[in-house]
């Protein structure tokens, strides 16, 4: 075994025997996310996943890429770009220093998941050092081998609860033939109304969304990411209209979007609702969309009652995605609660994985 793991695996063990909780630690660029640890940060070991970097393997013509959990984000998207090839699900990174653990362990997907797919999809296995200090192994490297598989998913998005995820295997994806983006001033409720059309066409529309003009109100801009053959982008061009960006101006927009370094972003407290596909606009205050309307930011004016009864309604649910010290916590925690069902589910699987609850208690149920 890699000798970085041996070491983790002894300051689990330890950590785990003189019962302190256990807070994961990669490039720190998500720590605003989820819920602050229910343990007091004085108490809490530090597992610095930082050095437990670097690729593994990489076979481009098989479309996937192993690397240690630590590997930043942006050393990752630069190999790929010289073999023409990307993270399809587009993960945000909210920094230079993020990495594949952080941004696996999130589970977030950027505006091109509309059209690919979002990071779940792509996650083909996982190594994971348990609360025993074990190396468990889920899933493989290929598409075809499926032992495992669900459980490399479920880590997918679990905030390091079950676990240290130490090495992730992903699909990758060649780069479209033909990639561009288009602009349209629109309202919201018009903005929204173009996007209802996306799901039924034939137009290779890989991302959609909106963001609102400076004054925060009336018209904003919706920008369309078609990519695919030639052919099939260019008659959705014609037909869809507005005005198409160049290369650099579209990957801004998009990177302001994807990174949240847009003005919209700036304000706290930031909801994200994920609701069906179809639905209007939800009149609860200042507001950004993405996939097409599936995804919704806002600024709201009422509380989280009345934002997580709306988000439910629409078919979805609510996070408080991002807060200041100014924020009211909901009592129930950042993320909508669980169903009971679901929550008994989740709890069988952490009293499998991390039966002493060390790993990185109530960042994702607030009492697991």
């Amino acid at each position: 075994m890699d000798y970085r793991l041996t070491e983790m695996s002894e300051q689990v063990t330890t950590a785990r025997a003189s019962y302190r909780p256990i807070e994961i630690v990669g490039g720190a660029t998500k720590r605003f996310y989820g819920n602050p640890m229910q343990a007091s940060d004085n108490n809490a070991f530090k597992l610095q996943m930082g050095g437990l970097d670097g690729v593994i393997r990489y076979e481009p013509s098989e479309l996937v890429l192993t690397a240690w959990a630590g590997t930043r984000l942006q050393e990752i998207s630069q190999l790929l770009h010289e073999r023409n090839q990307m993270l399809a699900f587009d993960p945000p990174g909210f920094g230079p220093d993020s990495t594949l653990g952080g941004v696996v362990a999130a589970g977030l997907s950027g505006p091109s998941s509309f059209g690919y797919g979002p990071l779940r999809h792509y996650v083909l296995g996982i190594r994971l050092l348990d609360a025993q200090g074990r190396i468990l192994r889920f899933g493989g490297e290929v598409m075809k081998n499926v032992a495992g598989y669900d459980v490399s998913r479920l880590l997918a998005g679990s905030m390091g609860m079950f676990g240290a995820i130490v090495e992730v295997s992903i699909k990758v994806l060649p780069r479209p033939e033909h990639d561009i983006s288009c602009v349209l001033e629109l309202s919201e409720a018009a903005a929204l109304a173009v996007c209802r059309s996306f799901r039924a066409s034939t137009w290779p529309v890989k991302a959609a969304a909106w963001l609102p003009g400076d004054a925060g109100v009336g018209a904003g801009t919706l920008c369309v990411r078609l990519a695919g053959a030639q052919a099939a982008v260019e008659h959705a061009r014609q037909s869809l209209g507005g005005q198409v960006l160049d290369q650099q101006e579209a990957s801004a927009w998009w990177s302001a979007l994807r990174e949240q370094t847009h003005s919209f972003f700036t304000r706290r407290p930031l909801w994200r609702l994920a609701v069906r596909s179809g639905t209007p606009a939800l009149d609860l205050g200042p507001c950004a969309f993405d996939l097409a309307g599936e995804v919704r930011w806002l600024v709201p004016d009422n509380d989280a009652t009345t934002i997580r009864s709306v988000a439910s309604k629409a078919g979805g649910h609510a996070t408080l995605f991002r807060h200041d010290h100014t924020t009211r916590i909901p009592a129930d925690g950042v993320f909508q609660p669980l169903a009971p069902t679901m929550h008994a589910v989740v709890r069988r699987l952490k009293g499998e994985f991390d039966p002493k609850g060390v790993f990185n208690p109530g960042r994702l149920v607030l009492d697991l």
